[in-house]
């Protein structure tokens, strides 16, 4: 049952990881007193990241947890309030801002930052669950450092797929492109990237049975839809790049965005189309998905709060 008085914000954050967690550091430091919600997976996709190396400031790197812990202390040390919980529901027609959170505790927020991330898309088998982290990722930018000159494979047929199937072919040994039907739905000029690079092997009309290692990936075991054949390919990694999903459903009957969910923003700007609110890291990022740009983008939302809230005078 809501309460009858909402808790109201000067400034509220929705979601956690780097865009979340750095744009609360800079709204602390501005004194406008944030409040974080940190969501279904506190602290986001790096949570499930064993190492990070291309976050600037580690020189010998850093797990994903403890990178996430480190920039949660950060944000707290200035005065944010961290909560558990997740928004459930949103109302962006009128000002000040409601939201529901854990559908039960009314909140009314002068700002709002939308930091609520992209979860990647799976292919749902116990195998992938269970090596996750080790030897299984979804981003081949994040980990394809690690299999420098060692076997990989890598699943999907769209351009993402194969970007990042060129760029595993610049570090690895031999590059398998498991792709479901007899064509990929990728651009032709990336299709011909991945057809005339000597490096990778496409595998038509195959699926992934199941990925093969018992405390990391040794193989990968595929079969092909038409004859039914089985076989083993020996890989160290495997890379799953099927797309991503915006955690975005709840903002969308208020908020622009594309055909895929994405959050569209003002150019420049964390600005979304609802005064008021803003949305910063992968949750309106399709085109990087780094920790690095979705910490530059909190920082964004953060100052374009602060500016909003000064325009108004209540800062």
């Amino acid at each position: 049952m809501a309460t009858t008085t909402p808790e109201h914000i000067k400034c509220l954050i929705i979601g956690s990881g780097p865009a979340g967690y750095t744009a609360a550091i800079y709204a602390a430091r501005a004194n406008l007193k944030p409040v974080m919600y940190q969501g279904l997976q506190p602290g986001g996709q790096l949570t499930i990241t064993n190492d990070v190396e291309n976050f600037p400031g580690y020189p010998d790197g850093i797990m994903g947890p403890e990178m996430m812990e480190d920039l949660k202390k950060q944000a707290a040390r200035f005065g944010t309030d961290i909560r558990y919980g997740i928004a459930t529901s949103v109302d962006f027609s009128s000002h000040p801002h409601r939201i529901t959170v854990d559908e039960k505790v009314e909140l009314t927020a002068d700002t709002v930052i939308i930091a609520t991330g992209a979860s990647a898309k799976w292919l749902g088998l116990p195998s992938e669950q269970r090596l996750n982290g080790s030897g299984v990722s979804a981003c081949a930018v994040c980990d394809g450092f690690f299999y420098r000159g060692k076997d990989v494979a890598i699943v999907g047929a769209g351009d993402t797929a194969a970007e990042e199937a060129t760029y595993l072919a610049n570090l690895c040994n031999k590059v398998y492109m498991i792709v479901r039907k007899g064509e990929m739905r990728a651009s032709k000029i990336m299709q011909k990237r991945v057809t005339d690079n000597p490096k990778i092997e496409v595998l038509w009309n195959t699926v992934t049975d199941e990925i093969l290692g018992e405390h990391a990936v040794d193989g990968a075991r595929v079969k092909n839809v038409l004859t039914h054949e089985t076989r083993d390919l020996a890989v160290e990694g495997f890379f799953v790049a099927i797309g991503h999903e915006p955690n975005s459903k709840i903002f969308q009957p208020y908020l622009h965005h594309d055909e895929q969910g994405y959050l569209k923003t003002i150019p420049g700007t964390a600005k979304t189309n609802v005064d008021g609110v803003f949305a910063c890291g992968d949750v309106q990022d399709f085109t990087y998905r780094q920790a690095v740009t979705a910490a530059g983008s909190g920082c964004m939302a953060a100052l374009d709060a602060e500016r909003y809230l000064a325009a108004l005078g209540d800062h």
